[in-house]
């Protein structure tokens, strides 16, 4: 898995609303890092990236890459000011994988992105247009990836409201998406976003401390939950997945 610390610039990180009290930097690395440590414990490979201080959000590597079908998929992200977080990630990834780019006016998040199998889910959101998904599309399913687009309301991206426990299970919060968007995947219900977002590895699961509903989904998935507390980092609207990037074993 692919990680990035924590900016020295953090604090001007993207966000819908402005934090009050405001993101406090030195917490939000000592969230990130007890993250990192929670992925070794439950068995992942982490490679961290050096923090890139003149980009905010840079931590959240994973609106920087989509990674299906053996390769992976580095999209022009959809918040201009964080276009130039992809080209460390472009670098590391390429030494695993073949890796496609993505041109205007394409843009896609990563966030937008939910593999369930060989089904590629991805959010039409604020950040992820028409083009971004065509391409999407047209590089993923030469590999036997089919892309299915979802149209996201009221939330940053798609994994903002859920996030796959298994190739056939999905955690999802209550009412944000429509009944069988998921097709005949099994769908375990949360009341809250922060809980609908969980990073599996192996049989454990990374989920949002504080939100017992977390626990009880990865639990009822057959997954042993591990309690990260990622208050701070959250105050950029981010969840759990954006802060890592899984590669195939």
């Amino acid at each position: 898995m692919i990680v990035r610390a924590v900016s020295a610039s953090f604090s001007r990180a993207l966000a819908s609303v402005a934090p009050d009290p405001p993101i406090d930097v030195a917490r939000a690395r000592a969230e990130h890092a007890a993250y990192v440590a929670a992925l070794a414990r439950a068995g992942a490979d982490v490679v961290a990236l050096p923090p890139e201080d003149d980009l905010p959000n840079a931590c959240f590597v994973e609106d920087c890459a989509v990674v299906a079908g053996g390769l992976a998929l580095v999209p022009r992200l959809g918040a201009p000011s964080q276009r130039a977080e992809t080209a460390a990630v472009r670098d590391a990834i390429a030494q695993w994988l073949p890796v496609a780019d993505m041109d205007e006016p394409a843009t896609l998040d990563g966030g937008d992105c939910l593999r369930l199998g060989a089904r590629l889910y991805v959010g039409r959101s604020a950040r992820t247009n028409a083009a971004g998904a065509a391409r999407a599309r047209a590089v993923f399913a030469p590999l036997g990836v089919e892309v299915v687009e979802v149209e996201v309301r009221d939330a940053l991206h798609l994994k903002s409201v859920c996030s796959p426990l298994a190739d056939d299970v999905v955690v999802v919060q209550a009412g944000t998406l429509p009944a069988g968007v998921f097709g005949d995947a099994r769908v375990i219900e949360v009341p809250e976003a922060p809980a609908a977002n969980i990073v599996v590895v192996g049989s454990c699961a990374l989920v949002a401390a504080g939100f017992a509903s977390a626990a009880r989904a990865a639990a009822e998935a057959g997954l042993a939950p591990i309690a990260v507390d990622n208050t701070e980092l959250r105050k950029a609207d981010s969840a759990l997945t954006c802060l890592s990037i899984v590669l195939p074993v």
